[in-house]
């Protein structure tokens, strides 16, 4: 299926607020994936914008609000899925979701996945927000060591790689991989 057919089947199902999860198309996201035990690698959440759906993420370098199309577009062999809460979004959740999206649109991206710096990373932005603006916590904080340890088929290879041989095992941080399983969500559409 090329990226408008996709469009066009995801867009007809959307509802504001959704989540939208994906498979980033390089290597090292797609290693990240599978470390995390999951076929994801990235998250965002749809609103719309002059009657356009866009995609609310943080990306290299920052937080901003990326077409539908474009999203879509980034994505490994059309992987996606668009998860809902199973509790209805009210109309003034939806403009909370859209005023802190314009409060941290220009946030920087952190790599290293803090989350407790000031810095975002998408599954952190999704946290916050819904947080902020539904009173809904999506996904689980923990440390990196206990990333590892929850995930079998992880190695510390990786983790040593990407921090360059000091891995902050004791660091807090959320991954879309934890946010997608999370049963306060409904699947509304999956091409995986």
């Amino acid at each position: 299926m090329n990226t408008v057919q996709l469009e066009r089947q995801v867009s007809s199902l959307l509802k504001e607020g959704d989540l939208i999860f994906s498979s980033i198309d390089l290597l090292i996201c797609r290693q990240v994936a599978r470390e995390t035990g999951s076929w994801c690698s990235h998250v965002g959440f749809v609103i719309k914008e002059n009657n356009q759906w866009v995609v609310v993420e943080s990306k290299v370098p920052f937080v901003c609000k990326t077409p539908l199309r474009k999203f879509l577009q980034r994505t490994r062999n059309g992987q996606v899925m668009v998860r809902r809460l199973k509790q209805p979004i009210t109309t003034e959740q939806v403009e909370k979701l859209k005023q802190l999206t314009c409060e941290h649109i220009g946030t920087l991206y952190h790599p290293g996945f803090d989350f407790d710096s000031d810095r975002l990373f998408c599954s952190k932005l999704v946290y916050l927000v819904y947080k902020d603006a539904v009173g809904v916590r999506l996904g689980e904080i923990l440390t990196l060591e206990n990333l590892l340890n929850q995930n079998p088929q992880a190695s510390s290879g990786l983790w040593h790689c990407w921090y360059f041989g000091f891995v902050p095992w004791q660091r807090l941080t959320l991954t879309p991989a934890s946010q997608i399983v999370d049963t306060q969500l409904n699947t509304i559409y999956s091409s995986v």
